[in-house]
């Protein structure tokens, strides 16, 4: 009887043994750099034929997420659509306004914008007009995180609001909203709508480019504290370019060009909570072209970035001139993530989320 205890007992210490060693050359699992990929909606239950230009916003630890959707871009029939993320499902979208004028006239809507500043509702903004060089800029508000929104307020005459990217709230509350002008005449300018904290009246800079040197628009501003902004464009002429300020966004340094490629397609840039700079953009130069690869760069400064993650790869199977993988919105939510959204060939809103950290 002793005999044999002792052999179990001799067992139980070699396997204890091989386990430990087991342990030991283990390698943990490294954290991804990618949490999550999922689609909005499904392509077959899409509720239009073409979505595009998606944006999100975190509202109260909720997601909401909302595009523009109809036949095509430019028809009267295109509205601003918006689903929400509860229970780990996004809602069946849902269309929250259009473009039907009191006159029983129609025109399209485009570029939503959601934006939840520190104290207010979550401000859901949006263009609607015929085309990029007659539209005017409205907006609606919601104080239960997307489930229902108010009736459309027009923005003051000139004022168009946010183009296609995010407004920026700086410490002390003023909102900065990145805007530009499309017109045959004057070119492509970019702009910055101001609300000062305790006003209720928006004011705007001058253009901020010479259209004949950049023809830019859609700007996305970064804020690097202590009244230090950079604002990036898309631009007519295959690159990202530049214009900084040094005080809080009230004047602002001529714009230059970047090392970035851009094929005239929008890009979207924020700043982490840990001082990284972030941009999601199409790494191509070739106007009016490639929106393929989709892709994720890094800066500490703003001048040096380096581009490190494709969302949608460039791989020997792509169709360049079929697929479309553009017009991205990134923001961070309070938990630390990293949220894009982004049109997947204009069928559908694809959603990723990034572990910055991993980055």
């Amino acid at each position: 009887m002793k005999s044999i205890t002792t052999i179990l007992l001799a067992s139980l210490l070699i396997l204890s043994c091989k386990t430990e060693k087991k342990k030991e050359t283990e390698s943990p699992q490294e954290p991804k750099t990618v949490v999550l990929e999922e689609f909005i909606y499904a392509q077959d239950q899409a509720p239009t034929p073409e979505c595009h230009a998606s944006t999100i916003a975190e509202s109260n630890g909720v997601l909401v997420a909302s595009w523009f959707g109809g036949t095509k871009e430019k028809n009267k029939d295109v509205g601003i659509w918006v689903s929400r993320k509860t229970d780990g499902a996004w809602s069946t979208p849902v269309e929250v306004v259009n473009g039907i004028q009191e006159d029983g006239s129609r025109h399209p809507c485009w570029n939503p914008v959601l934006f939840k500043p520190k104290d207010g509702p979550l401000y859901l903004y949006y263009k609607v007009g015929p085309n990029p060089r007659e539209w005017w800029g409205l907006y609606v508000t919601s104080t239960d995180n997307g489930k229902s929104w108010s009736e459309p307020v027009a923005l003051p005459e000139g004022i168009l609001g946010p183009i296609k990217n995010q407004p920026i709230q700086l410490a002390d509350g003023t909102i900065l909203s990145p805007s530009s002008t499309e017109s045959k005449t004057e070119g492509w300018k970019i702009h910055v709508e101001r609300l000062d904290q305790g006003s209720t009246e928006w004011t705007k800079t001058e253009s901020l480019n010479d259209a004949a040197e950049f023809g830019a628009i859609q700007p996305a501003i970064l804020d690097y504290g202590n009244g230090k902004l950079q604002m990036l464009s898309r631009t007519k002429n295959e690159v990202v370019t530049e214009n900084w300020s040094e005080d809080h966004g009230k004047t602002w340094g001529p714009m230059t060009a970047m090392e970035l490629p851009n094929p005239n397609s929008g890009i979207d840039a924020m700043s982490l909570a840990n001082g990284t700079q972030i941009l999601i953009y199409n790494p191509t130069n070739k106007n009016w072209g490639d929106r393929v690869p989709l892709s994720v760069g890094t800066s500490t400064d703003g001048k040096s970035w380096k581009r490190v993650l494709d969302l949608e790869p460039l791989t020997e199977t792509t169709d360049r001139e079929g697929e479309e993988y553009s017009y991205p919105t990134v923001i961070q939510s309070s938990d630390g993530l990293v949220h894009v959204v982004y049109t997947y060939n204009r069928k559908t809103v694809k959603h990723v989320v990034i572990n910055p950290k991993q980055l």
